[in-house]
């Protein structure tokens, strides 16, 4: 029997790559993104090896993510696997000159978008006494970096609702796991740096991990046996330390 996995932020990074190493699985897709142009996109190059279903939602609002799931037809209906993928950064301000609408975005998306996606999903896995939950979270959910004070507060909270997840969960044998990557070469830091220059210092000096290298692990997490979980992953490239610790060769 295929299975069906539910990917939220699926139009690049994580998510798109997350979405191609599955398809290579045969894994009947539901990708949720805001540009309707890069989910038809990606749903014309994945169609050829699976089924694809296309949701075009801001996590960020509720009522909109709500109805979008309720939309899903028949075929897509029992969704086995959740990827809680969508997620962002908003500037590297010190909290005293920290931007409000970039700690709502951060707090909306990374938390409340979770949480809005999740309970829209979670009762039917209950109902059926099974499903697979990976919250993708992040270094910055196991420390806090200077200037990372918001962001880093959204991924500790990433962390604590997995762990709640997986104990309310525990009796209905559904699995849930959190995946935290450091550095990963993404659009990320394009958004975190709102396109300033900064933004291409970041991956320079060092081979940072790629969003397939993330995919690999939660494809390898979604497919071990039926009594394993890996709960708790935190992946660096081999040149992160820790979030301020990193070997640069130029």
């Amino acid at each position: 029997m295929k299975k069906t996995a539910l990917i939220t932020g699926a139009t690049s990074g994580i998510g798109r790559a997350t979405a191609h190493v599955f398809a290579n699985h045969g894994i009947n897709l539901i990708l949720c993104g805001r540009r309707q142009n890069r989910l038809d996109d990606i749903k014309k190059t994945l169609s050829k090896q699976t089924s694809v279903h296309t949701l075009n939602f801001d996590v960020r609002n509720r009522s909109e993510t709500l109805k979008a799931i309720a939309s899903i037809p028949e075929d897509f209906k029992t969704i086995d696997i959740l990827i809680n993928n969508a997620g962002n950064a908003h500037g590297l301000d010190p909290i005293q000159d920290g931007d409000l609408d970039d700690w709502d975005a951060m707090m909306d998306i990374n938390v409340k978008g979770l949480l809005y996606v999740s309970k829209a999903i979670i009762p039917g896995m209950t109902k059926r006494n099974s499903g697979h939950i990976i919250n993708i979270g992040s270094s910055a959910g196991k420390e806090v970096y200077p200037r990372g004070n918001v962001y880093c507060a959204s991924k500790h909270a990433v962390l604590a609702i997995t762990e709640g997840m997986r104990i309310d969960l525990n009796p209905f044998g559904i699995k849930v796991s959190a995946i935290n990557p450091g550095l990963v070469e993404t659009e990320f830091s394009e958004v975190r740096f709102k396109g300033g220059p900064e933004a291409d210092n970041v991956y320079k000096g060092y081979k940072a991990l790629q969003a397939e290298d993330i995919a690999d692990i939660i494809y390898f997490t979604i497919s071990r046996p039926e009594h394993v979980n890996l709960a708790d992953v935190l992946v660096f490239p081999t040149a992160q330390a820790n979030s301020v610790t990193i070997k640069k060769t130029h």
